[in-house]
């Protein structure tokens, strides 16, 4: 999955709910409020977005992407960020005020909202050619998302000077892995990534799909034995110490460790948006494909990936001209300049000569390689309940792994509900291996 650490006492159980749906449908009904007084003014045509990003993210949003929208169209963008998208825009559509553009993480999520009539078709949108297949997979016949950016996952970071043996011997050890699993109403998304890559690098994308897809089952000796490796790589229920740390640490918190004086951790498996957050561009962090420190990775230039999805609810002029406007290349390759994610749009990639960093011209390489096998992120691919459970599944886990067998039975039952909603497809390549 792709926001503040759980505490201890959130290890051993579940988080109040009932409170915070009661928080976030308020929070809905007043941002409805707000919009709704916005578009009766009158004053100029509006266009009201959801995304994510807040803070410094969406100072750099406004900038890159919705100030020249602006400016260029004379077209007000009512932008609201929240960590909580998801259930804020579950509350919207359930009150009738869904936004006019939408930016997930979840084509999972996007599926359920398509196959319930909420999403408005792209095809007429957005350029053929400019984005690969995998990135905008027909649903219902028609194409209702495209990625505003991307990332690579199947990655482990390490300071410059940390050499491959000392990297290897590091991996063995859990408290030489710097793990935050807090992000707020998304807490436990890492430890998904972690699973989700140790499946594909010791299984490959035929199993990795197959899981993602809903029809491989979480008790498969394939998904239990990701499940624990992962916990003897980082530690599940061993030193408490080490659980309190990674239980209570966000996610963009947990790279300090590396620069304190002497190290905390040596070793981050995280997407490469990692690479800008000030912890590891002051020790001058390097990568790694994972599948050289997962015990029994053999998967063949196989990665994780996972992206901002962008789909239209309301197809207003102004929301379709703010469609093209995100699709377009010099949109997106102002933000991915902007932003630590990149563009997958194949006209959006950095110019020949200009002061791009080779580290992201390498990682820009990897996502659009053809040779390589690119798997969306599994738990981003899943229903919204299936990747929720999961994602507090990896805490209670991490806090006592003896739980395990439980909580898989639980995802098992969770994923055949016949209502749910899943992807046909979630690698990009017929070089799937595995049964």
């Amino acid at each position: 999955m792709s926001a503040p650490g759980s505490g201890p006492a959130a290890a051993t159980r579940r988080r109040p709910v009932r409170t915070v749906t009661v928080l976030v449908s308020c929070l809905a009904v007043l941002a409805a409020a707000v919009v709704l007084g916005v578009r009766a003014l009158g004053q100029e045509p509006t266009v009201t977005l959801l995304a994510n990003w807040t803070g410094k993210d969406e100072q750099y949003f406004r900038e890159a992407v919705i100030d020249p929208f602006e400016r260029k169209y004379h077209v007000h963008v009512d932008y609201q960020g929240s960590s909580a998208e998801s259930q804020v825009l579950s509350a919207d559509v359930e009150a009738g005020t869904p936004p006019d553009v939408v930016v997930l993480t979840g084509p999972g999520e996007l599926a359920a909202y398509a196959d319930q009539k909420q999403l408005q078709p792209l095809e007429k949108l957005v350029p053929r050619g400019d984005f690969s297949k995998s990135w905008v997979t027909p649903r219902n016949g028609h194409v209702y998302w495209f990625p505003l950016k991307a990332d690579l996952k199947s990655m482990v970071w390490y300071r410059p000077g940390v050499g491959a043996q000392q990297r290897e011997n590091a991996a063995k050890r859990p408290d030489q892995w710097c793990l935050g699993m807090g992000s707020g109403a998304t807490s436990g998304w890492p430890g998904t990534d972690w699973i989700e890559d140790i499946l594909l690098q010791r299984y490959g994308p035929g199993v990795y799909e197959r899981w993602a897809r809903g029809l491989l089952p979480w008790q498969s000796k394939e998904v239990k034995g990701a499940w624990t490796t992962w916990g003897k790589m980082v530690g599940a229920g061993g030193s408490r110490d080490l659980v309190l740390r990674a239980l209570q640490t966000e996610y963009q918190k947990a790279s300090e460790l590396v620069t304190m004086n002497p190290p905390q951790c040596t070793l981050e498996h995280q997407a490469s948006f990692i690479r800008n957050l000030d912890p590891w561009t002051e020790a001058r962090g390097r990568y790694e494909h994972s599948t050289r420190l997962i015990p029994g990775a053999t998967a063949d230039n196989a990665w994780e990936v996972s992206g901002d999805l962008v789909a239209l609810l309301h197809a207003t002029p102004q929301a379709q001209e703010l469609i093209r406007h995100l699709a377009a290349a010099g949109t997106q390759r102002a933000w991915s300049a902007k932003e630590a994610g990149l563009s997958v749009n194949a006209h959006a990639q950095p110019a020949a000569g200009d002061s791009t960093p080779a580290w992201r011209r390498s990682l820009a390489r990897t996502l659009l390689d053809r040779g390589a096998v690119h798997c969306f992120d599994a738990s981003d691919a899943m229903p919204p309940p299936v990747r929720d459970a999961f994602a507090q599944a990896t805490i209670d886990f991490l806090a006592d792994p003896r739980q395990l067998d439980d909580l898989l039975k639980n995802l098992d039952s969770l994923g055949s509900a016949e209502s749910l909603s899943w992807l046909t497809s979630v690698c990009d390549s017929t070089r799937r291996s595995g049964p």
